[in-house]
């Protein structure tokens, strides 16, 4: 492998980055990564009619959160900019014209009505309309018609395209690092426009340029580009250019039934599609979930590491990367690995941490009442129910109970739990909660069921509607815990409420 290994992710800004377009940028900056190469981000507007305001910076922010940020590119200027095509529009033309010049393209004055017309035509045939070799002759470009024509139409400001001149009966050799040697036959291609009529290149000479001149090694991107694998391999030849090596990654699945991964699959089954919020669409990071879950989740997507591991750091992932273990068919995304992924992320992580990323939604919440909070109360809690959570969203509904009295009791639990010697039963847990001095968990619990066995009374008829009381249904971990948390005060209080409440 070449130690100057240059790759580029290059998406346009014409909306929010999908989380398919997330992974290509992924496996180009794990391989530049592994080889200790350079991760660019070229941002290819030329499209101007498709241009959607911040969807350049969401793509920045995006790649930021996900901790794959670029080494060269927008706003961090390398060797080679701009990279912006709109900025970089002036020095396309001259590669066009060099193309015609040698014979490689050619001008094309068409309308789009004829090309109508001729595409009707061909359709009341049951043909198919293509603009290459076969139609050249009979359409007016620079190869029917005369010197002079040509010349005249171009000094009248008639407006033309450049075309890219598809050679006859020739057998293309491609080679791809994931799916291997294609063959393609050049008469089944048409000749693609090169250069637009209002003065921009198009994505495909656009493309071939900026990689050359940027002095790119490696093409990773999405198996949609493939079919343009072959025009953009003769671009190279018609240049005199070393071409790149290219590599398509396997498209992005539905979790059921075919094809590609979209926003209605997210729309419909209830998960992100975007890395970030894009207008009312939630993204990944306000579903909560962590931006390591959502690499190592989308990393294996179409690689496998040829080993059962399946939880893999970002460093981890540099060192195990390689192209070779790229698979050539589709990925199917799976939501509910993605939520075992984020998870696990949840898990690992320090009680410390996940109780600072709780205080905003206990802020909500609870309002000035957050600030009577200790911090070491709310970590305690975060380790009591983590283990019942896939994301800190879920966090409140585990544990409200522990910052707010219980104003109402589950109905089958109390139906089940709330028998007639009850409360008789509860009164006397209280005056025993009320007696203890050192008031922590282990003497709590030592303390009323040495009274349970004292009284010879089933567990179950004082620890079920005990939890009831001090917490409003059957759930939540250790009862005893919650007690001490809540503290003695808080404790009585809510015994005595449930008391007049369910009397």
């Amino acid at each position: 492998m070449s130690t100057n290994v240059r790759v580029r992710f290059a998406p346009s800004p014409t909306g929010p980055l999908h989380i398919g377009g997330v992974r290509t940028a992924l496996f180009n900056y794990l391989f530049a990564k592994k080889h200790s190469g350079t991760f660019i981000l070229r941002i290819e507007d030329t499209d101007q009619n498709r241009y959607v305001e911040g969807a350049e910076q969401y793509i920045i922010d995006a790649l930021n959160w996900c901790g794959i940020p670029y080494d060269e590119g927008v706003e961090k200027e390398g060797s080679f900019p701009p990279y912006r095509q709109s900025e970089r529009k002036d020095l396309y033309k001259k590669y066009a014209d060099q193309l015609v010049q040698n014979d490689k393209a050619y001008y094309a004055f068409d309308t789009s009505e004829s090309l109508d017309n001729y595409r009707k035509e061909h359709e009341a045939k049951g043909k198919t309309f293509i603009y290459n070799w076969h139609n050249r002759p009979k359409l007016t470009n620079s190869l029917s018609l005369s010197d002079a024509d040509t010349k005249a139409k171009l000094a009248s400001n008639i407006p033309y395209v450049i075309r890219f001149k598809t050679p006859q009966d020739k057998k293309l050799i491609l080679n791809d690092l994931i799916r291997g040697k294609i063959e393609i036959d050049t008469n089944i291609l048409d000749d693609k426009v090169l250069f637009k009529s209002d003065g921009m290149p198009t994505y495909h000479l656009a493309n071939i340029v900026d990689d050359h001149l940027m002095e790119i090694s490696h093409v990773i991107r999405g198996e949609e580009w493939l079919p343009s694998l072959a025009l953009h391999k003769q671009l190279y030849d018609a240049f005199g250019w070393q071409s790149p090596e290219f590599a398509h990654l396997p498209l992005i699945m539905k979790p059921v039934g075919k094809g590609k991964l979209s926003k209605r699959d997210g729309d419909k089954l209830g998960f992100p599609v975007f890395p970030l919020s894009w207008n009312e669409s939630v993204g990944y990071k306000e579903a909560g979930y962590f931006p390591e879950a959502v690499i190592n989740f989308l990393a294996l997507l179409g690689w496998n590491p040829g080993t059962e591991q399946e939880i893999f750091s970002l460093n981890e992932l540099i060192q195990s990367f390689d192209l070779n273990r790229v698979n050539k068919s589709g990925a199917r995304f799976d939501p509910d690995k993605t939520k075992w992924y984020n998870q696990h992320y949840l898990q690992n992580k320090s009680n410390k941490e996940l109780a600072n990323l709780f205080l905003p939604t206990l802020e909500k919440k609870l309002g000035t009442a957050t600030n009577k909070l200790n911090i070491e109360n709310v970590e305690r809690i975060v380790s009591l129910i983590k283990e019942r959570a896939s994301f800190v969203t879920d966090f409140w509904e585990l544990s409200d109970y522990f910052f707010m009295t219980p104003t109402s009791y589950g109905e089958k639990a109390v139906k089940k739990q709330w028998k007639e010697n009850t409360p008789e039963l509860m009164s006397e847990v209280l005056t025993l909660i009320s007696n203890i001095d050192n008031f922590t968990s282990t003497i709590i619990e030592k303390t009323i069921k040495d009274w349970i066995t004292l009284k010879e009374l089933p567990f179950g008829k004082v620890m079920a509607p005990l939890r009831l009381v001090i917490v409003g249904d059957m759930k939540g971990p250790h009862l005893f815990d919650i007690i001490e948390l809540i503290g003695k005060d808080q404790s009585i209080s809510r015994i005595s409420n449930a008391l007049k409440m369910l009397n």
